[in-house]
């Protein structure tokens, strides 16, 4: 029988469209999503000595992974492994309470794949070895393709459309990419592309990254967002793994041992609707999650977490609503430019241009401002906060200031190198966590 081929540039534009979606639909249906989420996240200092970096609490009732869980699910990938290692128990906790909709029945799972030492006697050594360590349920899951996925960054992607580009370009691997200013990119893997988006070159944290030709401000940096193919992507971590000189890291290692062998191409993610570049952030350092939090606070963010066409999925403790009590001239509960999550209680103070997670309280005659809240925090009477983190349980005693007198902070807490104030409850002699004796 002779195949009949229609050009689908005849066909009306709405079928067009609805062909398109099911060629999406059919990648995603067999694509298995793996994030990494096993990193210490050092550079938050505090934040991250009791929790893996993607259980961070973000933008007032969320963690970090969420937004990267919900772009897959968003996306139809509804097939997701999250390999953990470092302090993983709020992490894993929260997962197992919050993302256990997805249907067996269905082949939809997430599964939690800790560091359980299943093909060597070490922890996971790189990003590369922690897939490598788990290639034997890869294959049982035998996915035509495979996305390696970082749990540590926010964004909203549907991964659909670089998936589709994969496909039609022929790649092995697709590396999701944006643009950087020059003095941020050496924290990243720098590419360079030719004009057919081909990947020429790749380098992982440089320290004089290389710009874009024409653009000596900016350079192309890796988003930690690759697509494989599934065999493709086995036959590399073996070759990897047998590789004694290899560190085992998929920026550091595999991806420059494959563009002058292999077609690597870049996916430019874009904002198709503003024609701009979209909305991604690396929170990784205390001022980057101080601001990125307090961006969301602004009347049109960049990040708009009231789309209801793309939801932030997490696990939504169930709370009172915010309450704001006593309404006197010296004695007021009020919020401006702020946002305030459920079970909060401001008792007589002011909150301004600040950020409460759940379960906040400020007692009278405090002012907290240009902060970031985070969940259980109690803060006492006539207490004066700016430009802080207050990381959670932390109980902030009657008439403490902060983020006024930056000897006295430092002498007491983490002041980053923007003036941001990181306190939390062991800073403050109140123990939450017991370490081992």
């Amino acid at each position: 029988m002779n195949q009949i081929v229609v050009d689908k540039n005849w066909l009306p534009e709405t079928v067009r469209q609805a062909s398109n979606s099911r060629f999406v639909s059919r990648l995603t249906k067999n694509s298995l999503a793996l994030i990494l989420a096993g990193g210490c996240g050092s550079r938050l200092n505090q934040l991250t000595h009791w929790r893996a970096k993607p259980a961070v609490p973000f933008g007032g009732q969320f963690r970090i992974i969420d937004f990267t869980l919900s772009n897959c699910v968003n996306s139809g990938i509804r097939r997701i492994g999250v390999l953990t290692q470092y302090k993983a128990h709020s992490l894993i906790r929260h997962i197992q309470r919050g993302w256990g909709f997805l249907h067996g029945d269905f082949g939809e799972f997430i599964e939690l794949l800790p560091a359980q030492q299943r093909l060597e006697s070490s922890w996971y050594l790189g990003t590369a070895d922690a897939v490598y360590q788990n290639i034997d349920i890869l294959r049982n899951h035998n996915p035509r393709y495979v996305l390696i996925l970082a749990g540590d960054h926010i964004y909203k992607m549907d991964y659909g459309p670089m998936l589709a580009k994969h496909v039609e370009q022929g790649a092995k691997l697709t590396i999701g990419c944006i643009e950087m200013p020059m003095d941020q990119a050496s924290a990243f893997g720098v590419m360079a592309i030719d004009k057919d988006g081909r990947v020429r070159d790749f380098v992982e944290k440089p320290e004089q990254p290389s710009p874009i030709p024409g653009r000596p401000d900016r350079a192309l940096i890796s988003m930690g967002i690759y697509i494989f193919d599934s065999q493709f992507l086995i036959d590399q971590l073996i070759a990897d793994a047998e590789c004694p000189q290899s560190g085992h890291d998929f920026g550091v290692d595999i991806i420059p041992s494959l563009i002058h062998k292999h077609p690597v191409y870049a996916y430019a993610f874009r904002d198709a609707a503003q024609q701009r570049q979209a909305y991604w952030r690396d929170v990784g350092t205390v001022d980057a999650y101080w601001r990125s939090n307090l961006e969301l606070i602004g009347v049109t963010p960049e990040l708009n977490l009231y789309d209801r066409e793309w939801p932030i999925w997490t696990c939504r403790e169930q709370t009172p609503p915010a309450k704001f009590v006593f309404d006197e001239p010296d004695r007021r509960g009020l919020a401006i430019d702020s946002m305030v999550s459920g079970g909060c209680i401001i008792s007589g103070a002011k909150v301004r241009h600040a950020l409460l997670f759940n379960n906040v309280t400020v007692d009278e005659g405090s002012s907290v401002e240009n902060s970031v809240v985070l969940p259980e925090v109690s803060i006492g009477k006539q207490c004066t906060i700016n430009n802080a983190v207050i990381d959670k349980g932390a109980i902030i005693p009657d008439h403490m200031v902060i983020g006024e007198n930056a000897q006295e902070d430092a002498r007491r807490f983490y002041v980053s190198p923007g003036g941001v104030v990181l306190v939390t409850a062991e800073m403050l002699g109140q123990v939450l966590h017991h370490a081992p004796r």
